[in-house]
């Protein structure tokens, strides 16, 4: 019988995850090409034939998402699968529309056919958009856990930037493990706060091998997702943070929606820097499709470890870069820490922007007196360096998980703003981890 053929559509994540979980083995489709989108640069690559199978000698081509028409009549294409995640539904219905148009059927994969078993319990960390709030959620669960005496390791959600023949099963225990990796500074936000805290951190591009080695050593597994995607892990216990500086995208973007109505918890977070009614609009849009699930609400306090300096002075602010671009953020914990710290200005980065920096601006055009901190490979690590010094402010304010002065050269004063999860309500997450694992045992 003929094979029916494939497209996966995605940004290095899902999509090599849903190829390795569903189609890798299977004889009956023949999946033709990956496309790319969101990420820079990765389109230029090729699934190796050692990560695609026997079935693939070849492996696969990534192409631009732009060539999709073209390849879907080039290659008499069956079916397209949609396979990234933080986009809005209107989004995805256009690209529906376009995958049809062209004669091929449009494909959304569930839990039941990329969600992987687990030996051990899963914790998983999700969000309805990025920048809500994943990563300090995941690193409080994940040292709860360790205060109640299990051994606890992080699965972070794919970031293979690389060569994906090196990125199959990827295990970060120190920041030599970093540098051996050759971590970019995206995979350096996420990787190195858990270091800090003594967590050991897999990732990488086959989720099969990485959990099987992550059991090895681990009583419970923490999933730290991504963007707004779903878990790769079944979870157990499944956790989701929103965001109501954003209200309302919890019901507007994909996969952020389903994963709302799949929570057992939910977080609203940031309800000390978010107006209240937006956070009264968030909690009513979380009983309509969630009632039954735990809500817990949080704030994330921003620190700054040389707060007088900002006073008064011009400010340079660089923010988390997924959060400003296709998390549609217009700003972040630096910009609100350098406004309540009584800077002079904001500067405009943008006529000092160089090389990919200013390709950014001009993709991201929300993007006003702020740098998102853009750092896939090195580069770009290069050219946003550039940029920072040659903006003329007194000051740098860093708003990134990861500390930038340590892989950047800056030539003027910096100071970071910090965050961390605070819960603000009862029960809180310690509660229920503790009645979660109390029922478990």
């Amino acid at each position: 019988m003929e094979k029916v053929r494939v497209i996966i559509m995605g940004a290095a994540g899902r999509d090599f995850h849903n190829f390795n979980a569903y189609f890798r083995d299977n004889d009956e489709y023949e999946v033709v090409a990956f496309t790319a989108t969101q990420i820079p640069g990765i389109e230029k690559r090729n699934y190796s034939r050692e990560l695609a199978g026997s079935n693939y000698p070849n492996g696969i081509p990534i192409y631009p998402e732009k060539k999709l028409p073209q390849l879907i009549k080039k290659h008499n294409v069956s079916q397209v699968i949609f396979a990234y995640s933080d986009v809005s539904h209107e989004y995805v219905m256009h690209t529906a529309s376009l995958a049809l148009a062209n004669g091929a059927d449009f494909r959304l994969m569930g839990p039941s056919t990329t969600m992987l078993k687990a030996k051990v319990p899963i914790v998983s960390v999700c969000a309805v958009r990025t920048g809500s709030g994943k990563s300090q959620t995941s690193r409080r669960i994940s040292k709860i856990l360790k205060n109640m005496n299990l051994r606890v390791v992080v699965v972070r959600h794919p970031m293979p930037y690389g060569d994906l023949r090196k990125q199959v099963c990827q295990r970060f225990a120190s920041y030599e493990d970093l540098d051996k990796h050759e971590c970019t500074i995206e995979e350096r936000e996420e990787y190195e706060p858990h270091i800090n805290n003594g967590i050991v951190v897999y990732a990488g591009v086959d989720y099969e091998t990485i959990l099987r080695e992550a059991e090895k050593e681990a009583d419970v597994i923490v999933w730290d997702g991504g963007n707004n995607d779903l878990p790769f892990y079944l979870p157990d216990l499944h956790i989701v943070v929103t965001d109501p500086h954003r209200p309302g995208h919890e019901l507007t973007y994909h996969p952020g929606e389903t994963n709302l109505r799949m929570a057992n918890v939910v977080i609203i977070n940031k309800v000390d820097t978010a107006d209240p009614m937006n956070v009264e609009t968030v909690r009513k849009n979380i009983k309509v499709v969630n009632p039954e699930a735990i809500v817990v609400e949080a704030a994330s306090p921003i620190t700054v470890d040389d707060a007088e300096i900002i006073q008064g002075k011009q400010v340079l602010v660089v923010e988390d870069g997924p959060t400003l671009t296709h998390g549609n953020m217009a700003y972040g914990a630096g910009t609100i820490a350098a406004k309540r710290l009584g800077a002079k200005e904001l500067l405009d980065p943008r006529p000092y922007a160089v090389g990919s920096i200013m390709g950014t601006f001009k993709k991201y055009t929300h993007l006003g007196n702020l740098l998102p901190a853009m750092g896939y490979g090195e580069e770009q690590i290069k050219e946003l360096e550039e940029t920072i010094n040659a903006t003329p402010c007194d000051v740098v304010v860093i708003g990134t998980p990861v500390d930038l002065r340590k892989l950047l050269n800056l030539n003027k004063p910096a100071v970071r703003a910090d965050y961390e999860l605070q819960e603000v309500s009862k029960p809180d997450l310690e509660d229920i981890l503790r009645h979660h694992f109390s029922r478990v045992r």
